[in-house]
C-alpha cells in the first residue's frame, strides 16, 4: 500500500515537473532539488500544446497562471486563494490570478446519487419527491444539483466531488515537498514566506472540503440577520447535510446586476445598490463577520427587492481591535492625515518590518494625495485599495487575511454599483460607518473596558514578576542558565562547504593513488606473475591504482562540470 502510494507520488510529481518545464520554468527545477525527478537528458517543449504561439511569447505571470489550470483542482484553488493575498504576492501576478475559474466537467449524476446516499443513509426517492440528475453549476470542489424535499420545499445539494480530499491532500503533501526544496531560489524571487503561503492556503482547503463549516457559517448568518427585513438568507438543512453534502433551501430571484429585470419588477436599481452597500458594510463594521465574495452571481434579488445572500463558502472575520484600525485607516484617508494612516496600518498589521516609519508616512501621503481630492467620477475605490496594498507590500506589512478579502469585496461592489448608479461613490458609504466605530471607542463603558483590561495585564505581570526573578536567580546560582544562538542563512553556506570538502577528499585520494602506484613501479618484484604481460615491468596493483584513479578523475570531472551546468 506504501509502496503503491509513493509510486502515485513520483508520478505526480512527474507530472508537476513536466508541466513546470512546458511553461518555462525550468529555472526553478534547475535551481532545486527537484531536478533530481527528472532526466537530464529531457528536452524542453516550449510551444503551448494546440497553438503556434511561443510560451515564451506569454508575460511570466501568464505562464504561471497557465500552468496552474493544467495542474488541476488543488493548483487552481491555492491560486484563487493566493489572489485574495496582494501582501504576499506582486500586482501582476494576482491579476492573473484573478482571471482563474472553475470550469471543471460535472461528473456523473449516478455518481453523485451515490454519495447522497451514502452520506445519509437513506435513498434518494425517501429524501427527495423530485431530484434533477442534470447539475446546475459544477465546480472544481463539487457540484450543484436541484431537488424538492418531502415536504414541498424546493433545495439546492451541493455534493463534493468524490475522491477530492485524497487528491488535495496529495496535492498538498506534495506542494509542501516541493516548496521546502524550491524555498532558497523562491526567497531570490522574493517570495519570502513559500511555506506560510501554503500552510494559509491548506487551512482554507480544509474548511472548504467540510460542508459542516459552510452550513455553520449560514446558521450565524441567518441568526444575526433574522430581524433585518432587507436581507435574506436560505435555510440550511444542517440535520440532513454532512461534511461532503449540503442542503440548502433554494432561492429564486435574479442577479443584483440585472437592471432590466429590477426595472421589470418595478424596483429601482439605484436604491437596491445602495440597500446592498449598506447590508454588506453593516457586516464588516458592526458584525466583524462578512460574506467575503460578493460576485453578481452571490448576491440576488428576489421580486418584493429583499437581498438574498448565497454560498457561505468563503467568509471573513475581523476582531474588535482590526475593526478600528481599518476604519481609522479610512478615516485618516478622508482628514488627509498621512500620519494617523501610518500608525492605524501598523496597529492593524500582524507582523511588520518598518524600517523607516517616515519613509512609511511619504508614501501614504503620496497615496493621498493621488486619491483623496479626486471627485466622483474619477474616484476609484479598487484602484485606491490596491495603491494602499503596493504600499504594505514594499514596507512588509502583514495584515489579517481578512483585510484582502474586504479590499476584493469593496472592488467588486463597486465594479456593480457604478454599474447601476451613475453617482456611486463607495467613500460616502463607508465615512458613516467609520465615524460611528470611532465614536465608539470613546464610549464610557468602552474606554473602562480598555482600562480594566490593562489594569488585568499590569496587575498579572507584577505578581508573577517576583516569582520570575527569584527562578532566574536560583537557575544561575545552579549554573543551570543556558544561552541559545540560532544561526540563521547559514544552510546554503555549510552546503557548499560540504560539497567542497567533498570534491577535496575525492582530489586527494587521486593524488594518493596516482602516487601509491608510481612508487609501486619503482619497486622490484622478486617473480613475474606480480607484473602485467600487456605493459611489462608494470605490476598488477600499479595498474588497478591507476586506474581507479583515471574512474575517479572522471567522477570529479562530471560533478564539477555538472554543477556548472545548473547554476
Amino acid at each position: 500500500m506504501f509502496i503503491a502510494e509513493t509510486f502515485r507520488n513520483l508520478r505526480r510529481i512527474r507530472e508537476i515537473i513536466q508541466v513546470l518545464i512546458k511553461y518555462g520554468f525550468e529555472d526553478i527545477i534547475t535551481n532545486s532539488t527537484l531536478r533530481n525527478f527528472v532526466s537530464e537528458k529531457r528536452r524542453l517543449n516550449w510551444i503551448k500544446k494546440g497553438e503556434d504561439k511561443p510560451v515564451f511569447a506569454y508575460t511570466r505571470w501568464e505562464r504561471i497562471r497557465m500552468a496552474a489550470e493544467e495542474l488541476g483542482p488543488t493548483f487552481i484553488k491555492f491560486a484563487q486563494v493566493l489572489s485574495n493575498r496582494p501582501d504576499m504576492l506582486p500586482e501582476p501576478l494576482i491579476k492573473e490570478l484573478e482571471k482563474l475559474q472553475n470550469h471543471v466537467p460535472p461528473f456523473s449524476s449516478d455518481i453523485a446519487i451515490k454519495i447522497i446516499e451514502t452520506e445519509t443513509g437513506k435513498k434518494i426517492e425517501d429524501l427527495f419527491d423530485e431530484f434533477n440528475p442534470v447539475p446546475i453549476a459544477s465546480a472544481s470542489i463539487g457540484q450543484v444539483h436541484k431537488a424538492k424535499l418531502k415536504t414541498g420545499v424546493e433545495v439546492v445539494i451541493k455534493v463534493q466531488r468524490p475522491d477530492i480530499r485524497d487528491i488535495i491532500d496529495r496535492d498538498m503533501s506534495i506542494l509542501k515537498e516541493a516548496v521546502k526544496r524550491a524555498d532558497r531560489y523562491l526567497k531570490k524571487q522574493g517570495i519570502l514566506n513559500a511555506a506560510d503561503i501554503v500552510r494559509v492556503f491548506e487551512r482554507s482547503m480544509h474548511k472548504e472540503l467540510d460542508y459542516l463549516n459552510e452550513a455553520r457559517n449560514i446558521e450565524r448568518f441567518r441568526n444575526t440577520y433574522q430581524y433585518e427585513k432587507k436581507l435574506y438568507v436560505a435555510k440550511v438543512y444542517k440535520k440532513l447535510s454532512t461534511n461532503k453534502i449540503l442542503i440548502i433551501e433554494y432561492v429564486s430571484g435574479c442577479k443584483i446586476s440585472d437592471v432590466k429585470q429590477l426595472k421589470e419588477w418595478g424596483l429601482n436599481p439605484h436604491k437596491v445598490v445602495e440597500n446592498g452597500m449598506h447590508l454588506y458594510l453593516s457586516q464588516i463594521f458592526e458584525q466583524g463577520f462578512f460574506h467575503a465574495d460578493p460576485h453578481p452571481g452571490n448576491v440576488l434579488v428576489r421580486k418584493d427587492g429583499v437581498i438574498c445572500l448565497i454560498d457561505f463558502g468563503m467568509v471573513g472575520q475581523l476582531m474588535p481591535k482590526d475593526k478600528s484600525a481599518f476604519a481609522g485607516m479610512f478615516i485618516s484617508l478622508a482628514r488627509q492625515d498621512a500620519k494617523g494612516m501610518a500608525s492605524n496600518m501598523k496597529k492593524l498589521a500582524i507582523k511588520e518590518q518598518i524600517t523607516d516609519i517616515k519613509a512609511l508616512q511619504y508614501d501614504l501621503q503620496e497615496l493621498i494625495e493621488d486619491y483623496a481630492t479626486l471627485d466622483v467620477s474619477e474616484s476609484s475605490i479598487a484602484e485606491m485599495t490596491t495603491a494602499m496594498q503596493k504600499v504594505m507590500m514594499d514596507h512588509t506589512i502583514i495584515a489579517p487575511p481578512s483585510v484582502f478579502l474586504i479590499f476584493r469585496a469593496f472592488a467588486i461592489l463597486e465594479g456593480i454599483g457604478k454599474q447601476m448608479h451613475p453617482n456611486f461613490n463607495t467613500y460616502d458609504f463607508i465615512k458613516p460607518y467609520g465615524r460611528k466605530i470611532i465614536e465608539e471607542q470613546f464610549k464610557p463603558e468602552n474606554i473602562f473596558n480598555e482600562v480594566s483590561n490593562r489594569v488585568t495585564q499590569i496587575t498579572s505581570l507584577l505578581n508573577s514578576l517576583p516569582y520570575e526573578f527569584k527562578d532566574i536567580l536560583e537557575k544561575i546560582r545552579r549554573g543551570k542558565i543556558h544561552i541559545e544562538v540560532e544561526h540563521q542563512g547559514y544552510g546554503y553556506l555549510l552546503k557548499k562547504m560540504d560539497e567542497i570538502t567533498a570534491r577535496i577528499i575525492l582530489t586527494m585520494l587521486v593524488v594518493a593513488l596516482v602516487i601509491g602506484s608510481s612508487i609501486t613501479m619503482l619497486a622490484k618484484f622478486p617473480a613475474d606473475q606480480y607484473t602485467t604481460k600487456w605493459i611489462p615491468g608494470i605490476p598488477y596493483i600499479s595498474l588497478c591504482g591507476i586506474l581507479t584513479a583515471c574512474g575517479l578523475t572522471l567522477i570529479l570531472f562530471y560533478i564539477i562540470l555538472r554543477r556548472r551546468v545548473y547554476k
